[in-house]
């Protein structure tokens, strides 16, 4: 059983998140809060949700030291990216919305096997402009130059898109690469 717990960064689907998990083959799943101690978390791999803002974001981008398989979505991302070096600045699009995204690096782990075009639920409020050292763009849009990143060497991924809601189009597809990751 591969255990993967979802940081809650209080964001509105952070619950569709550990149902996507909780619904997966082999997958032990639940719940932590951001400001929960990384020397008290253990799992084979982490989710860190999306949520309304960096400031509400706890102890979040302190698990990056954890050695685990870690994916960010949407300000997990975020966070992962600012704490690594990258930057994050305002979106031009803002809010919610339906986007298609192309994958543009086949052989990742995480995206890569997703339809080369695929339509993904967004918001793109806040998003990264530079990525940190170590990581590469996985995936672009019209909108957004950085719709997915992957540091393979340490297990790090973050989708700007959710996954984990029915609007986007092979988002268990992304669940299940990222349960094969953790493994």
């Amino acid at each position: 059983m591969t255990r993967i717990l979802v940081v809650d960064n209080h964001g509105q689907f952070t619950h569709l998140e550990h149902r996507m998990l909780r619904d997966l083959e082999g997958v032990e799943t639940g719940l932590v809060d951001n400001d929960t101690p990384p020397e008290a978390i253990d799992a084979d791999g982490l989710v860190l949700s999306g949520g309304p803002s960096m400031e509400e974001a706890g102890n979040a981008a302190d698990y990056l030291d954890l050695d685990v398989p870690i994916l960010g979505i949407c300000l997990g991302m975020q966070l992962m990216a600012e704490a690594l070096g990258g930057e994050v600045g305002e979106g031009e699009y803002g809010g919610y919305a339906d986007v298609d995204v192309t994958i543009v690096e086949e052989d990742d782990p995480l995206v890569g096997s997703l339809a080369p075009a695929t339509r993904v639920w967004a918001s793109h409020a806040d998003e990264v402009t530079v990525l940190p050292e170590g990581f590469e763009r996985t995936a672009t849009s019209d909108v957004c130059d950085i719709e997915a990143m992957s540091d393979t060497d340490r297990d790090l991924y973050g989708v700007q898109w959710h996954p984990e809601v029915a609007h986007t189009e092979e988002g268990e597809a992304v669940f299940e690469n990222f349960r094969a990751i953790c493994e």
